[in-house]
């Protein structure tokens, strides 16, 4: 039976850390979006966005959480990371042009962190693998 390597278990670890704060995250993100919640109705307002977006989104992110989560379908979870990243990229810059305190913007930029790590520490049975 082969054990993993302490780097390989502390990767996993920080992994599933990691993607399940971002999961958790995206899925109450999307709850507050679908119910068209009127502080994130403002906010999108505030975006100049219109509010049949966050319907939209807020599918999105919770399709986007299953991909991540379930197993295999490693292509899928590179599209779900993908649409992340610029879900919340796209947050982030419009809470910066629109001049949003620290405050409103830390949310979107906390989400696109976690999203960021989640990515990069994902374990290799979770990877492409492009043999040459």
């Amino acid at each position: 039976m082969n054990t993993p390597q302490p780097s390989q278990k502390r990767t996993k670890i920080i992994y599933w850390i990691f993607t399940l704060w971002m999961a958790l995250g995206m899925v109450s993100t999307a709850i507050v979006q679908l119910m068209k919640n009127s502080d994130e109705l403002a906010n999108f307002t505030n975006l100049g966005y219109p509010s049949y977006l966050m319907t939209i989104i807020g599918v999105w992110k919770i399709l986007g959480v299953i991909a991540i989560l379930i197993p295999k379908r490693l292509l899928l979870k590179e599209w779900a990371y993908a649409g992340f990243f610029f879900v919340m990229s796209g947050a982030v810059i419009s809470h910066l042009i629109v001049g949003d305190t620290a405050g409103r913007t830390f949310p979107a930029v906390l989400l696109f962190v976690l999203v960021l790590i989640s990515w990069y520490f994902r374990p290799a049975d979770r990877k492409i693998t492009v043999i040459d």
